[in-house]
């Protein structure tokens, strides 16, 4: 996929604080009316010499890094930190039994997690039900079911008719959950992937799907929800969500990363700092309380999913995050939000620190060295996002970041990968 070249990125840098003009949209998710604000904050860099540090590019993040895809799934749960405040280091073997013993358990929590996501679910919902003109009398498609229930809202809604597109075994529940529901003569489950199955039907009218993964593009979804529209949306279709928007932040996170990542400096006497020099690579998915933030939020992409094509999820963006007190930078944080803008009211959700929490979280990427920041000092730099390219539904980040303040002066390149 086509990266932006030095020349294109240097040019960002310097008209970003010409072409993005802060703005507030107003998002609407509950029905007592509560909404959340969102700031797009105006964005400048300046060009900075940079050195190198934990990773050259190219190199692998662990051993080992010919896989087939049955390595990549059960290798998805062998690695640090990448959830919550537990890391995870399980043996393919209990993977294996996992996967035989307890698969549907772990299916059924996850869905279950998804579902009592109220900022998520309810959001479609009022999306679909509040909007029926966007649904009455048309054919729809349910891009990853899951349980259906974007499809039952719709069916609900007056569509004429939906079909929902599930590639795991959760399509035999789903079309069990529309039959006990009465919707079988409005909604056909179609078991496998987008790519590969055949609809009965030409085109379609709309296409809806919840495709968004942890920093907005993990699992490579959106790929799959493009190739829907390009294969079966009519000209001046709907995509629904059509807009997405990727954030970042700076915080303050000490205890944490001392606790986690610091560790493996000194384990009983032993240096174990290969272990972190790991751990500190892969993004931590977990909640981040608002007051850890230390600097403005820029707006690093927004994504037009009714017209984008699949290269633009790979992008570089600058940024200049402003601090805002006197403090300690351990960590950038990304978060994104997501809009329906052919509502008859903008509506749509974020996932960031200063919102209501959903089961996204934030994605925080520690940084090597503890930055002292002064207020009204910046971090400036450049991110780079891309599929990996052995496996497309993980993520190759690569972070470049500057600061020249009175306490501290730093310029490091690190790179990442979520998977």
């Amino acid at each position: 996929m086509d990266l932006p070249n030095n020349a294109n990125v240097n040019a960002d840098l310097n008209d970003a604080v010409t072409t993005s003009k802060p703005s507030k949209i107003r998002f609407e998710y509950e029905d007592d009316e509560e909404v959340e604000t969102l700031e797009e904050v105006a964005a400048e860099s300046s060009n900075v010499e940079e050195d190198s540090s934990m990773y050259e590019a190219g190199d692998t993040l662990t051993a080992g890094d010919e896989k087939t895809s049955a390595d990549y799934y059960f290798d998805s749960y062998s690695h640090f930190g990448k959830f919550g405040n537990c890391t995870w280091k399980y043996s393919s073997f209990y993977l294996l039994y996992l996967c035989k013993v307890g698969f549907l358990i772990l299916v059924t929590s996850s869905m279950q997690e998804m579902l009592k996501d109220v900022v998520r679910t309810k959001t479609y919902q009022n999306v679909i039900y509040k909007n029926p003109f966007l649904f009455k009398d048309k054919i729809v498609l349910d891009v990853g079911a899951g349980t259906g229930i974007l499809s039952l809202f719709c069916a609900k809604a007056g569509a004429k008719h939906v079909y929902a597109v599930e590639c795991s075994s959760m399509a035999h529940t789903a079309q069990e959950i529309v039959k006990l529901n009465g919707y079988s003569n409005v909604i056909t489950v179609l078991k496998g992937k987008i790519e590969e199955i055949e609809l009965p039907v030409a085109q379609v009218d709309v296409i809806i799907s919840e495709w968004m993964g942890y920093f907005l593009v993990y699992e490579n979804m959106l790929d799959t929800v493009l190739y829907a529209r390009d294969k079966w949306l009519v000209p001046n279709g709907l995509v629904l969500p059509d807009k997405a928007s990727l954030y970042l932040t700076a915080i303050e996170d000490a205890d944490y990363k001392e606790d986690k990542i610091e560790f493996w400096n000194n384990v009983y006497g032993f240096d174990m700092s290969c272990i972190r020099k790991q751990s500190i690579a892969e993004p931590l998915v977990d909640t981040v309380e608002q007051n850890q933030i230390v600097t403005n939020c820029q707006l690093l992409k927004t994504m037009d999913i009714s017209k984008m094509a699949s290269v633009d999820a790979s992008f570089t963006a600058p940024f200049k995050l402003v601090a805002e007190r006197d403090d300690y930078i351990h960590a950038l944080v990304a978060y994104f939000d997501v809009s329906f803008t052919k509502c008859h009211k903008l509506m749509g959700f974020s996932t960031g620190p200063k919102s209501r929490a959903t089961h996204w979280k934030q994605t925080v990427l520690y940084l090597e060295e503890v930055l002292s920041i002064c207020q009204g000092e910046a971090v400036t730099g450049t991110m780079t996002v891309a599929p990996n390219k052995k496996n497309p539904r993980d993520v190759d980040i690569t972070l470049k970041y500057s600061i020249n303040g009175r306490h501290c002066q730093a310029s490091k390149t690190q790179y990442y990968r979520m998977r």
